[in-house]
């Protein structure tokens, strides 16, 4: 009788230790397959920067400061790595493409521009993409860290070296213009055409 009472403690243990560990895989896999998601569209939010700045050169070359910051914020938003550097980087990137739109109302013939009307729209739309991605990955990471500090998954979760991962999280009210010290950044190459972006990972 003891016997069967130790081996079905035994199994009770197996299956809550396959079925927490197989639970935080998955959701460390959610997590890793909606942050690629938010870098497909950061990656199209970079390739149309540049065609912005070509058009917008066409009606305001000497606008250079305001021309100069905008690929400064893209060159170290594209060098970023981690979700923090990444969120710190598209506030400046945010910033930057805000005062870029600004100069429309100072050049009408650059506001009635199709092709300045489109980006804009096309950046827009990415911008929306952007939000929505990271409320998910946000989402999926506050579940995973969660499950990983409570007892007794955080045992398991320290045992097979599960550790909390990052918000994406960028600050709304950045999306001002913005004053960014770019001493240390790449400097801008308006050279070259925009790169073509992975393709979308599957949705889960």
């Amino acid at each position: 009788m003891i016997l069967w009472i130790v081996l079905a403690v035994v199994v009770v243990i197996g299956l809550y230790v396959m079925v927490t560990y197989n639970g935080l895989v998955a959701l460390r896999n959610k997590i890793d397959n909606a942050w690629a998601q938010i870098d497909v569209q950061l990656k199209r939010r970079y390739d149309l920067i540049p065609n912005l700045v070509e058009t917008v050169k066409g009606y305001a070359a000497h606008e250079r400061e305001t021309l100069d910051a905008v690929i400064k914020a893209r060159n170290v938003a594209m060098s970023a790595s981690g979700p923090q550097e990444q969120a710190q980087a598209e506030n400046m990137i945010s910033g930057a493409l805000k005062s870029i739109f600004a100069l429309s109302e100072a050049y009408p013939d650059l506001k009635a521009n199709q092709n300045f009307l489109n980006l804009q729209e096309e950046l827009t739309g990415t911008e929306g993409r952007i939000a929505y991605a990271r409320q998910y990955y946000n989402d999926t990471v506050y579940r995973f860290d969660t499950k990983i500090q409570s007892f007794p998954a955080n045992l398991l979760a320290k045992q097979f070296s599960f550790t909390a991962r990052e918000y994406f999280e960028v600050d709304e009210e950045a999306r001002g213009p913005v004053t960014v010290d770019f001493d240390r950044a790449p400097g801008a190459d308006f050279g070259g055409g925009p790169a073509s972006p992975p393709p979308t990972p599957p949705t889960t």
